[in-house]
Formats: structure tokens, C-alpha cells, sequence
């Protein structure tokens, strides 16, 4: 089932990033495995997945010690600074960084570490006030902070869209964001590479391929068909 749903998901992209008039293997398929048992991310390694995504980093934990397949694991849900030292360990790029006090921790847990980990920077341009996420104008002195930073690479940028029944309604949150995106590749920033805008997951994905994501973040798709 794994298998022919991830052949359907992959067309879906493929469809949605012509439409566009862009290349379809440029865009990340992260696999997105929270409470997924074991024998299901197997199977889907095995259909071809290589990026897989945790929402929990105590969850992530678990499954980390048991999976031996060679994978990039993501952390694309919140993470509190109490995790801060687990997720730096096991991941190889956190979606959810929002702030300077989080960016401080990590990038502290892996000097400890000696290793280098990857950062997109979760944005909430809808405003919506159960989302994390900061706000378009904390971006820019948010990079000026972080970019002192030695030990965190900022990537790019993440999004999770508002919850709508009609993926179209979407489609100016994820247009905003890639016009962001844009403008912060414009500048050059010291130390900062807009690489991955990560938005769109199961239900809203294709909209944000059109609109210019790079990186989906796909699970029900994937493994509910």
C-alpha cells in the first residue's frame, strides 16, 4: 500500500511542479513518520523514501535506536529548549527554530557535540495565535542575531499553512512566504542561505509546490493513501 501511495504522492508532485513550470526533482519529499510504527517507515525506505520527519523529539528518540536504514531525519514540530540537547543529537535539520533563545540552545548543545546541524526558521504569516512561529517583521534582526552563530546553518524557512477545507484558501499564506523567501536570497545575508522553503503538507502540498516549496512535508498521503 506504502508503495503505491508514495507512486501516487510522487505524481501529485510531478503534476503540481510542471503546472508550475518547474523541475520536480528539485523538491524534498520528507516522509512525514510520527506515530508510525517501525515496519511502516521500513516499508516506506524501502518504496524509496529517504527524508523522514518527527514531530516529538521523545518519540524520534525512541525510534532512533532501532532504525539503522540511512536516512536524514527532521524535526518538524515545535521544540522546546528542554529538548533542545536530544534533537541536537539525533537530527540532521530542524524546520521549527522561532526564536533567539531556542537558535542559542541548540547551537550551545552542539558545540558541545562538535557537530553542525541545519535550521529552517518557522514563519507565521497567517498570524494565527495557536501557531508557533514568528512574525515576517522578527525575521531580519532574528538572522542578524543568530548569524553569529558557529554551529547552526539557517537553510531557509518553514511554514504550516492555517487548516482549511479548501486548499486554495492557502494559497496567499504560501505565495507570501515564498516572496520572502525571495527577497532574503536577494540579499545575501552573511552566514544565511535561503536554500529550502519548506510549506505544504497531505492535504495543501500541490498549492505550495505551485506557489514555490521546495521541501513538502507529506505523512497521511503517504501512509493512509
Amino acid at each position: 500500500m506504502i508503495k503505491d501511495n508514495l507512486k501516487s504522492v510522487k505524481s501529485r508532485i510531478k503534476s503540481a511542479a510542471v503546472k508550475a513550470g518547474r523541475n520536480p526533482d528539485e523538491i524534498i519529499l520528507v516522509c512525514v513518520t510520527k506515530s508510525r510504527d517501525l515496519s511502516l517507515i521500513e516499508e516506506a525506505f524501502e518504496a524509496g523514501i529517504t527524508d523522514i520527519g518527527e514531530n516529538r523529539v521523545q518519540e524520534a528518540l525512541t525510534k532512533y535506536g532501532q532504525i539503522t536504514k540511512p536516512l536524514k531525519w527532521h524535526l518538524v514540530g515545535h521544540l522546546q529548549r528542554n529538548k533542545a540537547k536530544d534533537a541536537a543529537r539525533i537530527f540532521d535539520i530542524i524546520h521549527s527554530v522561532d526564536s533567539v533563545l531556542l537558535a542559542d540552545k541548540i547551537n550551545k548543545e552542539c558545540n558541545i557535540l562538535n557537530k553542525n546541524i541545519e535550521v529552517l526558521v518557522q514563519l507565521n504569516v497567517a498570524e494565527e495565535d495557536a501557531k508557533f512561529g514568528m512574525g515576517a517583521e522578527e525575521l531580519r534582526p532574528f538572522l542578524k542575531e543568530v548569524s553569529i552563530f558557529e554551529h547552526i546553518k539557517i537553510m531557509g524557512l518553514m511554514m504550516i499553512a492555517p487548516l482549511v477545507s479548501d486548499p486554495e484558501s492557502a494559497r496567499p499564506y504560501f505565495r507570501k512566504m515564498k516572496e520572502i523567501f525571495e527577497s532574503l536570497k536577494k540579499e545575501n545575508l552573511p552566514k544565511i542561505e535561503m536554500q529550502y522553503l519548506s510549506m505544504g503538507m497531505s492535504g495543501d502540498f500541490e498549492v505550495a509546490i505551485e506557489e514555490g516549496a521546495n521541501m513538502v512535508r507529506i505523512g497521511t498521503a503517504i501512509f493512509e493513501g
